[in-house]
């Protein structure tokens, strides 16, 4: 938990916290039969050197606490520009950034008029800023540093960088948006059934930290790709419990991978049973117009009525995954 192990900067020097020989025992728990530890067994569901649990609860109180402040005023301030932002999660090499440069293309032929931009963060390099860059879209760069997040503070000061800002300052200004009457059509701004602008931030490739840390994003969306393993939710169930969208990526390599995608939605399911999932190729463009379906329109996705069926999923995703194997057939017998 990076608010009391270094990140934020204020953790305890080892040692110099008198609680943590007394309170050790609480910090790690011991499974007799194999001798496998579990350090996040105690109250603060972490264990730090010479911190005692107290000490790391009430770190991550005051830091958390700060930050959701400043991710209200973010929030506040997205709403106001009628922008919609979401931030991308995942493991180093998901392909978070090959998807926004897809996604960028596809929405410029489906959307030519929406105003978007992209926030990107990594602890080194502009790399993959230059690569939105190069799309035409807008973007900023943060570096962290040692940091392995974004946070509030750091995405505010990035938002009043980018062109969108301006762009959606200046059309509701024209709209009437510093009126009292407009701040009340804020408030409703979830409710509308599409998007106004967008923002997409890409966070740290990082599936543990980024979980808690709201940045004023309307929704987290977990980016997991099938070559990575199906148990991935449950190994880092604190991320796709945040999620409201889990996006299985790379899906036209199924055919030469023994991944198992009803087995991975019924884990996302596990620890978060009101996920979604959409399942997507961001090189071949398998599931790119649901994407933009769910990106688009937020109304209509938060009306849709109940998930089909655990066996009704299963049966599509199965159809889906012999279909992609006939076509692979069919490319090698070429």
């Amino acid at each position: 938990m990076c608010v009391v192990c270094g990140c934020a900067g204020d953790a305890a020097t080892p040692g110099h916290e008198s609680g943590h020989a007394h309170g050790s025992e609480a910090h790690v728990a011991v499974n007799p039969q194999n001798g496998d530890l579990h350090y996040g067994a105690g109250s603060a569901r972490v264990s730090v050197p010479g911190m005692s649990q107290a000490r790391a609860i009430k770190l991550e109180t005051d830091v958390l606490g700060e930050n959701n402040r400043l991710a209200a005023i973010n929030r506040a301030h997205f709403e106001s520009h009628g922008v919609t932002a979401y931030n991308l999660v995942s493991s180093p090499g998901s392909g978070k950034t090959t998807l926004l440069c897809a996604t960028i293309e596809a929405l410029k032929a489906r959307a030519p008029q929406l105003p978007l931009a992209v926030i990107e963060g990594d602890q080194q390099t502009s790399h993959d800023a230059d690569r939105i860059r190069a799309t035409g879209a807008a973007a900023i760069q943060i570096n962290t540093g040692k940091g392995c997040h974004l946070d509030a503070q750091m995405v505010a000061d990035a938002f009043g960088r980018l062109s969108l800002h301006a762009a959606t300052h200046h059309h509701h200004h024209h709209d009437g948006g510093h009126t009292q009457g407009h701040d009340h059509d804020h408030h409703d701004h979830h409710g509308h059934d599409h998007a106004e602008a967008l923002l997409f931030i890409e966070n740290v490739g990082n599936l543990v930290c980024p979980a808690m840390w709201d940045l004023g994003e309307a929704a987290k969306v977990a980016i997991l790709s099938v070559t990575e393993g199906e148990d991935k939710p449950l190994k880092y169930p604190d991320m796709f419990a945040a999620a409201k969208l889990m996006v299985l990526n790379k899906v036209d390599l199924l055919p030469y991978l023994n991944f198992d995608v009803p087995k991975c939605i019924a884990y996302a399911r596990r620890v978060n049973p009101g996920i979604e999932v959409l399942l997507v190729s961001a090189t071949q463009g398998d599931g790119m117009d649901a994407w933009l379906d769910w990106l688009l329109h937020p109304g209509e996705q938060a009306a849709q009525a109940a998930p089909a069926s655990a066996a009704d999923t299963e049966a599509a995703l199965r159809a889906r995954i012999a279909q992609l194997e006939a076509e692979l057939a069919r490319t090698k017998t070429r």
